[in-house]
């Protein structure tokens, strides 16, 4: 008992670090805020600001909207993070920002005095760095590992804070403990943690709907939520539990990627990752109309299966990690849907997602994420379904093993090992496509 209780202290706060706020898409953000976290250190207006980004962060930050901004992309991120953001607020570093403040970082990008390159020399795969000059100073921030990991500041080329590398060992050992575990034991915590001690998923349920009610609106992003709920209404789409869920968990990500002053709750440092563990669960505990014990145990249950599945993964790379997250999510829904709690339904509905979804590319996050978001719940709804029907995808089948748990490591493996090169493509068509 003592171990199983040491090993629930351990999720407990792997979900509470992996589960929080963040508004706008965490890659610019992320840039944001190492912008914001220099500007601190001065006390005159900033006049210019260079940037330096791993490749990642590059990719994933070049087509997607700036929260308050209007505008796409890491230029316009790193300057408004000079110019307005709140430091102290974390990965919410642009709730506060004004019309006035976006408008003078415009200037800035416009004068030419704002720059974002790729640094080719970091072996960090989530590496942002922000230097801020003022007419008499400057300073500088680093961010890596983590979004909101600030491991280096100075002022004036004098160095005023650094943190060690430790995080590199921090994060592998949550990594190894991730992996430690099992489907089984997820299912075992998610049913017979106190309640208290996860009562926080109902945040990530309030936040996460909010963004999908603004979604509907079809303000945001491709609008992809508001288009299929404009179909249903012409009976192009049936009005059923699995469109339903489509439709809700891709308008919030129509939200999220489409520049919506709003927080999601995020999961294993993604907003679309955190809306597609969560959503979907959301509307089949509406649907069922089940207790509210339920739906936080539900919650929490699709919420770390996310993070278990994320655990054998790259921090960041070319495999899209809405897979992974929907395979969390698709535990969560199970769960609630089969009434007999059989723990073989949520095993055959994550080994059959293996064998659907697990070559998709992350090709950078932009309003198409939506789309993305769209496959990916489709993807866990239909696995559900043949579950609950006692189907799985055989452990003879390509990627899929007999075990689900063995799946997920072989997922992580293609991620890894396989999709490097494919990351590395990626983004070379993306930094020179359209020059015709």
């Amino acid at each position: 008992m003592m171990k199983q209780n040491q090993r629930w202290k351990q999720m407990l706060s792997i979900m509470k670090t992996d589960i929080i706020p963040a508004t706008g898409c965490t890659e610019p953000i992320a840039l944001a805020l190492a912008a914001a976290t220099a500007a601190s250190y001065l006390t005159e207006p900033v006049i210019s600001v260079n940037a330096r980004v791993s490749a990642n962060l590059m990719k994933n930050g070049m087509g997607v909207m700036v929260p308050g901004t209007g505008k796409y992309g890491l230029v316009i991120a790193v300057a408004v993070g000079a110019i307005g953001g709140d430091e102290k607020a974390g990965l919410q570093v642009l709730h506060t920002l004004t019309a006035d403040q976006v408008g003078t970082a415009e200037t800035l990008i416009q004068s030419g005095h704002v720059s974002v390159a790729v640094n080719e020399a970091t072996d960090h795969v989530l590496y942002a760095e922000a230097e801020v000059f003022s007419r008499h100073h400057s300073a500088k921030a680093i961010i890596t590992d983590s979004h909101d990991n600030i491991v280096y500041i100075e002022k004036d080329g004098e160095e005023v804070f650094s943190k060690s590398i430790k995080v590199n060992k921090d994060y592998e050992e949550k990594q190894t403990f991730l992996q430690s575990l099992s489907i089984k034991e997820i299912v075992d915590f998610a049913e017979s943690v106190p309640l208290d001690d996860i009562r926080f998923m109902k945040e990530a349920e309030l936040l996460n709907k909010a963004l999908s009610k603004a979604g509907l609106t079809g303000k945001y992003g491709l609008g992809v939520g508001y288009a299929m709920s404009k179909q249903r209404e012409k009976n192009f789409l049936g009005p059923d539990l699995g469109t339903e869920i489509m439709i809700r968990t891709v308008a919030a990500s129509d939200a999220r990627m489409g520049g919506a002053v709003l927080p999601a709750m995020i999961n294993s440092g993604s907003g679309n990752q955190g809306i597609v563990a969560s959503v979907p669960v959301t509307v089949v505990a509406d649907y069922l109309q089940v207790t509210e014990e339920e739906r936080i145990r539900a919650l929490a249950l699709a919420g770390l299966m996310a993070i278990y599945a994320h655990g054998f993964l790259p921090k960041l790379s070319a495999f899209c990690a809405t897979v992974t997250a929907a395979m969390g999510v698709a535990a969560g829904m199970a769960w609630l849907l089969d009434k007999n709690k059989e723990e073989h339904t949520i095993e055959f509905a994550i080994a059959s997602m293996t064998g659907d979804l697990a070559g998709m590319v992350c090709d950078g996050a932009a309003d198409s994420c939506a789309m993305k978001v769209s496959s990916a719940v489709a993807a866990a709804y239909k696995a559900v379904m043949l579950a609950l029907q006692g189907i799985r995808v055989k452990g003879t089948d390509g990627l899929v093993a007999n075990s689900a748990d063995e799946s997920l490591r072989n997922v992580g493996k293609l991620a890894s090992k396989g999709m490097q090169e494919t990351d590395r493509e990626i983004l070379h068509i993306m930094m020179n496509k359209n020059q015709a």
